[in-house]
């Protein structure tokens, strides 16, 4: 069809202005993943001209059953490119630019994201999504961030001063395990198929101290003579098990990766090792050591059953784990020759899912812990929630939806619209809500940015400040902090290798204790926060730190949550949770609308989390959805409360008053 012709068909659908506007304007995709795919096929086909995409991903051959942008000989190439060179098969005469770089580079910075008229983001992790965010809102660039997980989808719209951002509301922390846990009394499956995780890396990637999976003698339920004992008789056996004294990868590399010699250590000397400390048993079944030899003729006179079903979804014997740990160990060695660096665990590397299969159900098997499938092990190594391609499909519509009504200036249009996984009463699966205002208290939005953040100063380093605090929990890339004394001693410096000496000292011995207040900057992202030290001595067990309003992780079994809606709320809620529906209006005259809460009981104090909010609230009626535990009975008296100070008569009469319109009626069936 002529260029002309499509530039009449978007002018019938879009109209003149729109179209020219759409035409005109500048656009920033960032991924171009699974909804990145649908997103940049949409734009094209929809009229946008001046295009740039950014991915650091390349194809894997799992991608390509859901991202159609890609197909087999793509393998391997980058996605950036690839997905730009397919899409203009839809529209040569788009200008698309692909970056196969990362967006959180130094080279996109603030001026970078002014040139955008529209940012969206097409992102699988929250560390892009928060950088992302901080950079628009520098910018004043809107962006429109999505996401989905599974069935699920999510698209909302950020404006700076007019929305809430991506940060306003904290999400739940990603669940991690204490290290005793882990190395020593591991009681589910998840505890095993960390440790095998860690034992990877320890073996063949990038070692982490924290990530060490010989037995703790530092646990703090084996101290005493039980845990010292333990160490003594070590010594006395002369055995090659005290990791803590030489790396893993020394001991691997010296013993030549050999299989049997790694098996019998992990699994039979190290185990023995955790015997010893024999505080940590008086409550728990002790672990049964196994070597090599003994699990494999426990085990030769049983049938396995290779042709029960898929491989991946069959559970394996023990001496199958065992006959597939020393595989996977052959085969990761090889790898680790021909590439000459570390490797890097990879969910779709079937050798690195065989090893951590294996060594996560030999480890089950040891502690009397029920054994997973390859495929369960999988998805709780990934943490995997399936991907949907028509989910992606439409949610990347959704996406220019919003797009559209940011670019006809109508940001009154847009809506934070939900897609859930079955329709509600009246038939619809899309549910959309008003965008909210910007939470005042917002660490990354608010005016003056601060959080509270509880930590001991005699223990806590400056690395880990910088590591783990400002980088990895508050998501900023190159951080400057000074202390906010007037003095402004400086602690962290982004300049490489200036503040160096300082990362090994703790805060006291920059004399930061209780009531302190550190200045941290990112000059790349243009953003400032201050942070208020609360000194803490009771911190749990391997927490280093907490910060004031943070919510609790998610439960160990469960992949990390996707985009939050009102059914997936629902069909999650924990033996002790009530969902609540509250009809909210603003005046005596006005119709009622709804928010929906999650009301959750903790020491008999009630803590109710805003899922979906519309507007100032003046006046309240909760209706209570019925509980499915026994827990119900103890959140019944708040609520009779609330019904004797509104009678059934004055509930009728208040409903009947104003009825809903089509968008209230979508929201109040959520």
């Amino acid at each position: 069809m002529a260029t002309a012709g499509i530039s009449e068909i978007y002018r019938n659908v879009l109209g003149s202005d729109l179209s020219q506007c759409v035409r005109n304007s500048k656009v920033l995709m960032v991924g171009a993943g699974g909804i990145g795919c649908e997103l940049l096929k949409n734009l094209v086909l929809t009229g946008f001209k001046d295009i740039e995409v950014i991915d650091l991903d390349t194809i894997d051959v799992s991608n390509l059953n859901r991202q159609f942008l890609f197909q087999k000989r793509h393998v391997g190439k980058s996605k950036a490119q690839v997905s730009r060179e397919s899409a203009l098969q839809f529209n040569p005469d788009a200008n698309i630019k692909a970056h196969h770089d990362n967006i959180m580079s130094p080279d996109y910075g603030v001026d970078y994201f002014k040139q955008f008229d529209v940012v969206m983001n097409a992102l699988d992790n929250r560390a892009a999504r928060n950088h992302v965010n901080r950079m628009c809102l520098a910018a004043d660039v809107p962006l429109v961030e999505s996401g989905t997980a599974g069935y699920l989808g999510q698209v909302t719209v950020i404006k700076k001063g007019v929305t809430e951002c991506y940060e306003c509301q904290p999400k739940p922390t990603q669940k991690t395990f204490p290290g005793c846990t882990i190395r020593n009394t591991p009681s589910e499956p998840i505890h095993c198929i960390v440790w095998a995780k860690h034992l990877f890396n320890q073996l063949f990637g990038e070692a982490d101290a924290d990530e060490e999976v010989s037995p703790d003698t530092e646990d703090p339920e084996a101290v005493g003579t039980a845990g010292e004992r333990a160490v003594q008789n070590q010594e006395k056996e002369g055995g090659t098990g005290g990791i803590e004294r030489a790396s893993t990868r020394t001991w691997a590399e010296d013993i030549g990766y050999d299989p049997v010699k790694l098996f019998n250590k992990l699994f039979n000397e190290d185990i023995k090792y955790l015997l010893s400390m024999d505080k940590l048993w008086k409550k728990r079944k002790p672990p049964v050591p196994v070597d090599f030899e003994s699990i494999q003729k426990g085990c030769e006179n049983d049938e396995k059953d290779a042709d029960n079903g898929l491989q991946d979804q069959r559970v394996w014997s023990p001496d199958e784990c065992a006959d597939i740990f020393s595989q996977s160990v052959d085969t990761l060695k090889q790898q680790l020759l021909t590439r000459g660096e570390d490797l890097v665990w990879d969910k779709d590397d079937p050798a690195s899912m065989d090893f951590v299969t294996s060594a996560a159900n030999i480890r089950a098997h040891i502690f009397s812990i029920p054994i997973k499938s390859r495929f369960d092990v999988k998805a709780m190594a990934g943490n995997i929630i399936p991907a949907i391609a028509t989910t992606n499909a439409i949610v990347s519509g959704l996406i220019v939806m919003q797009a559209l009504n940011i670019l006809n200036g109508k940001l009154d249009k847009c809506k934070t619209i939900y897609l859930n996984r079955q329709p509600n009463p009246r038939k619809k699966l899309l549910v959309p809500c008003n965008l909210v205002p910007p939470n005042p208290k917002c660490y990354v939005c608010a005016a003056k940015p601060e959080v509270t953040v509880f930590l001991n100063t005699e223990t806590l380093t400056i690395k880990t400040l910088e590591e783990k605090i400002l980088k990895e929990r508050f998501g900023m890339v190159a951080p400057d902090v000074e202390i906010d004394d007037g003095k402004g001693s400086i602690l962290i410096s982004s300049e490489e290798g200036e503040t160096d000496e300082n990362l090994p000292k703790t805060l006291r011995e920059f004399h930061v204790g209780n009531s302190a207040r550190l200045k941290a900057d990112d000059f790349l992202q243009s953003y400032q926060l201050i942070l208020n030290v609360v000194h803490r001595d009771n911190l749990e067990d391997d927490v280093e730190f907490e910060v004031e309003g943070d919510l609790p992780a998610p439960k160990p079994d469960s992949p990390e949550p996707g985009p939050s809606t009102a059914s997936e709320d629902r069909q999650n809620q924990p033996a002790d949770a009530r969902v609540f529906f509250l009809l909210v209006r603003k005046g005596p005259y006005a119709n009622f609308q709804l928010l929906n809460y999650d009301c959750r009981s903790t020491a008999g104090l009630k803590v109710f989390t805003r899922i979906c909010s519309v507007g100032d609230k003046e006046e309240v009626m909760v209706v209570d959805e019925p509980a499915p535990s026994r827990k119900r009975k103890a959140d019944e008296s708040e609520l009779e409360t609330r019904e004797q100070q509104d009678s059934k008569s004055s509930k009728r009469a208040r409903l009947s008053h104003a009825p809903a319109d089509e968008n209230d009626d979508d929201i109040i069936v959520l």
